[in-house]
């Protein structure tokens, strides 16, 4: 479903939605603070507000902070039915008013041949067409030099460099875009230009993406993917870098805590199914440890991390109460976790999700904000075999029929009549609302 607002309603929502100032600070142009998120206000895209507003029992949470993403070349300047990167600059400095500092998080997420593990890149380049180049010039470019505007000089922009990028560089080649991705090298050089090229612009951040703990918490992929991190960036002896921080879970799933079952109940927790090895069951332990393994690796101690609480909440009646009893194994642990999924690996529209923590600031030790990055109710790809107006095809992973055959046929656990990605996904948010954890 793509909304289109008139101007009269634009004005209408963006005056509706200018929030109480949380600080007496002047709207001075920031020097780069700590923690972009604290003290500040969160910019609330008033699009994603008039659809959860509209919702029934969206009201509570309509004022929410949300990202912008940037997932094709279009969304910069905008379409017939999506605003462009400009417009939602430009709510964000009416929002700030002159009354203190206002965070807007801006997502890039358009490498060529983007998540290559997927069985389908939507994104707009590929490396056998000048992809590094055509991202460089047509899109990289465009971004920075919108975000340069002075206008924008006293707004804290977070901008969060493609999610969910190591998986093609931390996995064997499943497909043959992640091997020609391997092997020219492109993810890295790509990286390195988009974050050199942000953080010269003195009021971004610029946070890099580290996945979730289903990729990176496991014990072959932990010290590999903070050492790659840091060679991207040239990070060093603790000195300062272009990257501010890391995010993490970005449009994902993961339970931020585990309340009834850990890693530390012993090896047998580890060898369940589910649990497959990893170190971590959660992404908050998983964020803090890792935080502690990239500093190891030549980061900043003063680095912080950003968790995506948008649709990890796992609530409602599915929820455990407490930890299981069963002397199995596979059975202890699935009746124990609140992650419902079939399977970690799951990404796409899936059943039973909730809204997970609400955004906030330095909610835990090395983090430095709990932060809705995905726009809940935004569907993450069709369930149907069709290809969208602007070209994104489908994804056999979003058919809630889909059973990952490589892995002893697990189901993928998507929901029913999704439209395309970036679409409004209406049945989503109502579970999403139902199953909110905390609780609404």
């Amino acid at each position: 479903m793509a909304v289109r607002l008139g101007t009269r309603l634009m004005a209408t929502i963006a005056a509706a939605i200018l929030l109480p100032v949380l600080t007496s600070v002047p709207a001075t142009a920031d020097v780069r603070v700590d923690n972009p998120y604290a003290a500040a206000r969160g910019y609330v895209d008033p699009w994603w507000y008039a659809w959860a507003r509209a919702q029934p029992g969206g009201a509570p949470v309509a004022t929410s902070s949300t990202g912008v993403w940037l997932d094709r070349v279009s969304s910069i300047e905008g379409t017939a039915s999506f605003p462009g990167l400009r417009a939602h600059l430009n709510q964000a400095v009416l929002q700030a008013g002159g009354s203190g500092p206002l965070t807007i998080q801006i997502v890039l997420n358009d490498l060529p041949d983007r998540n290559c593990t997927h069985l389908v890149s939507n994104g707009d380049f590929s490396l056998a067409s000048d992809g590094l180049n055509r991202y460089r010039n047509e899109y990289v470019d465009p971004i920075a030099g919108i975000l340069a505007d002075p206008a924008y000089q006293r707004l804290r922009i977070v901008a969060i460099v493609e999610p969910d990028f190591l998986p093609g560089l931390l996995a064997p080649a499943t497909t043959s875009r992640c091997a020609a991705v391997q092997a020219s090298g492109a993810y890295p050089e790509a990286l390195r230009y988009a974050v050199n090229r942000l953080h010269a612009i003195p009021n971004v951040y610029v946070y890099l993406d580290a996945s979730h703990h289903g990729v990176v918490g496991h014990p072959d992929n932990f010290g590999r993917a903070a050492g790659l991190l840091a060679s991207i960036v040239g990070a060093t002896g603790g000195a300062p870098s272009p990257v501010h921080g890391f995010t993490v879970n970005v449009a994902g799933y993961g339970a931020l805590v585990e309340p009834y079952y850990n890693t530390h109940m012993g090896l047998p927790v580890k060898t369940s199914r589910w649990v497959a090895g990893n170190d971590y069951v959660d992404e908050l332990s998983f964020a803090q440890a890792f935080r502690q393994r990239l500093i190891a690796a030549g980061f900043a101690s003063d680095i912080g991390m950003v968790i995506d609480t948008s649709r990890n909440g796992w609530g409602g009646r599915r929820r455990p109460v407490h930890t299981s009893t069963s002397v199995d194994v596979n059975r202890f642990v699935d009746e124990s976790r609140t992650d419902r999924r079939h399977s970690v690996g799951n990404w796409c529209n899936q059943a039973g999700a909730g809204l997970g923590e609400r955004p906030r600031a330095i909610p835990a030790s090395g983090i430095d904000a709990y932060a809705w990055i995905k726009p809940p109710g935004v569907s993450d790809g069709s369930s149907m075999n069709v290809t969208a107006p602007d070209g994104t095809r489908h994804d056999p992973m979003c058919d809630p029929a889909y059973l990952q055959v490589n892995n002893g046929n697990v189901p993928g656990g998507a929901l029913p009549d999704a439209p395309a990605a970036g679409q409004w996904f209406e049945a989503q948010f109502q579970e999403l609302l139902t199953n909110a954890y905390p609780p609404l």
